[in-house]
Order: structure tokens, then C-alpha cells, then sequence
């Protein structure tokens, strides 16, 4: 069986600490075995791990997120690549012509598909495998996992069993309901009704007749070149909606999304994240601060309070899920990223009339990583290095640089540098144009620069 995890989203009802580069799956506010932080996506590929499906198992993603997957992650997971944002059906069916086409796998081979960041047990993910076995035995044509209901819950889709067909290992989907009100869940929980978690299974050939079927090509080097001519439309609606087939298998252990603050926080193991203080008479508080002042609370209970580079959010828990009413439309560069090479955090940006943006930033490069030789057409640059040491090549010269040490960047002059230690400079912005699209980048690999810049000489 191999496993396609699905990472995407942009997590605004987790703002301001989840924005376009940073979805909530990234979030390191989960407390680990050790006491350390974690986010949602390391927990559940470290259960993976743990149970040795790592080797199987793809990741899906756009590229926005393939540095802080890298970051968090390491180098050597696997990643398919979106061009493009276009939902969950092109991505799984990128991932399929992947497996097919790049691994070889058998068009018979059962593929699992699930979401890079459910709050659930190990035994969740034992229960998954059981996925194959009831697809092989039953002959149907898809698979899904569904929890048991704990209580009739108004924000899942349900998966509705046809009564009239009942077996010891599995139940026959009669339909799916949307997000009910409470008095159609209770009545939907009295049919043995599933919360649908968006875990489903498949022959690979599923897909892949399906793409052929389409007229699309089921190479993944020519799929990726028609990406954007693929429909923007769900599984769900795409193939899911379309299947006569389908089966089911329950799952009776915790399951959580942890979407909300509100349901966030429950998991978190802490109540303070970050510099802050609350007052005795303080109940199920939580702050998460990542700013550098202190945030205080007094005589308040419920709340949440979220301080990033990005916002600062306070809210009473129960209405925390509406954050997402008031950000929706927001336009803002991400003020915070991890990157593969370490972090950066947003200090100023300024847009003067005549054009001209000066963006400041602090950047963190982790020991032995590197940014990549590049240059800029319409900016230049200013780092001043504040912590660490490391090597700064400009124009294919070296020099090892420290704290206190001043390094200036003209329009079109190569640059890199590689931290020998863990390193941060403050690095300012100047220029018409500070957008991601003015970098240029010549090699990515610290021994490539080296070996250019060696062979120049």
C-alpha cells in the first residue's frame, strides 16, 4: 500500500500565526514525547515513521510549502510538486501519475490518501492499512475511513452506511451528508453515520484510467506540463460523488481536526507559548506569542491571544473558528516563513510615493545550511551580521564574516552565504521591485558555488 499525504491550505482560522507560506499543519505548538514543540505535520510523520510507513508514503503540496515541509521535515522526503493551486483532485492525480509512471508502481496497487495533519492515536494509522485488506475483499471501488461519532457534531460531513446491506468488516455508503444541523446529526448518529476525516483508498488504475479516460496524459513529466488544464475541483466532487461502489470502515479511536484555536489549544500540553503572564483569577487561557514583548492578561477567562509578526488576535474561544470572516479578504505578505536554509521574520516594509520599498527583514540560517548564489535586477541589499559566523561569497569571492561585520549588494551582484555556525543578520531591502520574482538563482548547493566560483579563479 502506498500513502499520498495532502498538504495544503492557507489555515487563516488559525491567523496570525498561519498565513499562505505557513498553513496551521506547520504550527510548532504541539508538545512532543521529549517536552519540545512540534507541529501537526512532524507528529504524524514521526508516527509514520514509527510504524515504518515513511518508505511508502508522497507528500502533495504546492510550492509555497516546500521549504518549511523540507525545514521540518529534513532534505529527503518526498515531495510532488503543484505548479499551481487547483484543489485535491489534479493533486492526487499528479501523485498518482507519480507513483505510476517515476516509482512503477502496479496499477492493482492500493493507494491511500489522507490529510498531512489529523490529531489522531497510532492506531489510526494501523486501522488505514486495514484500507487494502477491505478494498481486496469486498471488490468495491473505493474505500473510505470514517470515525465513530462522539457527540452530534455540526462542522463534519457525515458518511451515511446503506442498512440494508451490512457486513461483519466494513458498511456499504448509502450517501454523504454535509455539516447537518444537530437534530439531522443525532438522527444520522442513530444510523451508525461516520464523521467523514478525508481518508479514502484506491487501485491506482482508478486514477489512471480516469486521467486516460480524460484525455490527459498519465506520464507525470507531460501531467505536470497540462497541470493548469486539469479541472479545480475536489476528490470529493471529481470521484468520490461519482463512485457507485463504495465502502466504508469505522474507526473508533480519537480523532480530532484541530482547525479552530479553540480546538488547537485542547491539545497543546501548555498554556503559554512564548513571553506573557496571566492574573491568579485567569481560567482556560492560552497565549501563543511569538513577538518579542511581553503580552499580560488580567481578569479574563476563555480567551486565546495569538501574537505573530503577522497580527495579533484576541478572542473568546468559542468564537474563535469566525477568525477567518475578518482575514478572508486580507492581502498581506507572509511576515514570518521557515525556509529549508532556516527563517526569516518581517520587522518593517514601507512603500514610499515615488515607488520605492524598503523591506527589513531578520534571518536565521541554521549551521552547515546555506542561501543560494543569486542576484536581483531591482533591489539592492544591506545585511549586517548580528550572531554566528559563516562564509560570504559576492561575485565568486569569499570571505568569512562576524557580528559587526557590514556587507552591501548592488543590483545584479552574485551572492551567498553559508553558515558556520548558527547565524542571523539583519537584512534590508531597497528597490521598485521586492518580490520573490527578482531572485535569480545560479546554484543551490553550497559545493556548486564552491566549485564555480574555485573553477573562475
Amino acid at each position: 500500500m502506498k500513502l499520498i499525504l495532502l498538504s495544503g491550505g492557507s489555515g487563516k482560522r488559525l491567523w496570525p500565526l498561519s498565513n499562505d507560506s505557513r498553513s496551521k499543519q506547520f504550527l510548532k505548538v504541539l508538545k512532543a514525547d521529549n517536552d519540545e514543540l512540534q507541529s501537526m505535520v512532524q507528529r504524524v510523520w514521526g508516527q509514520l515513521t514509527a510504524l515504518r510507513l515513511e518508505k511508502n508514503t508522497v507528500i502533495a503540496t504546492s510550492k509555497s510549502q516546500v521549504d518549511m515541509i523540507n525545514s521540518q521535515l529534513g532534505q529527503n522526503v518526498p515531495i510532488i510538486i503543484e505548479p499551481e493551486r487547483r484543489d485535491t483532485f489534479p493533486a492526487i492525480a499528479l501523485a498518482a501519475s507519480y507513483l505510476y509512471s517515476k516509482q512503477n508502481v502496479d496499477t492493482n496497487e492500493i493507494i491511500g490518501v489522507l490529510p498531512v495533519d489529523p490529531y489522531v492515536e497510532d492506531n489510526f494509522f494501523e486501522r488505514l492499512l486495514d484500507l487494502e485488506k477491505a478494498l481486496q475483499s469486498s471488490e468495491a471501488d473505493l474505500a473510505l475511513m470514517g470515525v465513530t461519532p462522539t457527540y452530534p457534531s455540526e462542522k463534519y460531513g457525515y458518511i451515511v452506511p446503506n442498512v440494508k446491506e451490512s457486513h461483519s468488516s466494513y458498511i456499504q455508503v448509502s450517501h454523504f451528508k454535509e455539516k447537518p444541523k444537530q437534530e439531522e446529526a443525532i438522527q444520522l448518529i442513530e444510523l451508525e453515520a461516520l464523521w467523514n476525516c478525508g481518508v479514502f483508498a484506491f487501485k491506482l488504475d482508478k486514477i489512471i484510467s480516469l486521467l486516460d479516460q480524460k484525455g490527459f496524459p498519465v506520464q507525470y513529466d507531460q501531467l505536470l506540463k497540462q497541470y493548469s488544464d486539469l479541472p479545480k475541483i475536489s476528490f470529493d466532487y471529481e470521484v468520490v460523488e461519482k463512485t457507485k461502489d463504495i465502502i466504508a470502515l469505522p474507526y473508533n479511536g480519537s480523532w480530532k481536526d484541530l482547525g479552530t484555536w479553540n480546538t488547537l489549544t485542547e491539545e497543546m500540553g501548555t498554556s503559554m507559548i512564548g513571553k506573557g503572564n496571566m492574573s491568579e483569577e485567569c481560567e482556560n487561557n492560552h497565549i501563543i506569542n511569538e513577538l518579542d514583548i511581553p503580552v499580560s492578561v488580567l481578569g479574563l477567562s476563555n480567551i486565546i491571544i495569538a501574537a505573530s509578526p503577522d497580527g495579533i488576535l484576541v478572542s473568546d474561544k468559542e468564537a474563535s473558528p469566525r477568525v477567518k470572516e475578518l482575514v478572508g479578504d486580507w492581502d498581506q505578505r507572509p511576515m514570518y516563513e521557515e525556509r529549508r536554509w532556516g527563517w526569516y521574520r518581517v520587522l518593517d516594509y514601507t512603500k514610499y510615493e515615488n515607488g520605492n520599498e524598503v523591506l527589513t527583514k531578520r534571518i536565521g540560517i541554521t549551521a552547515g545550511k546555506n542561501l543560494s548564489y543569486q542576484y536581483h535586477n531591482n533591489r539592492s541589499e544591506v545585511w549586517t551580521v548580528v550572531k554566528g559566523e559563516g562564509v560570504f561569497v559576492l561575485n565568486d569571492k569569499f570571505k568569512v564574516v562576524r557580528p559587526g561585520d557590514v556587507l552591501e549588494i548592488k543590483p545584479g551582484e552574485k551572492h551567498a552565504i553559508k553558515a558556520v555556525t548558527d547565524l542571523e543578520f539583519i537584512e534590508v531591502q531597497s528597490g521598485s521591485e521586492l518580490i520573490e520574482e527578482d531572485i535569480v538563482r545560479v546554484y543551490m548547493q553550497w559545493e556548486e558555488i564552491e566549485e564555480f566560483c574555485y573553477t573562475i579563479k
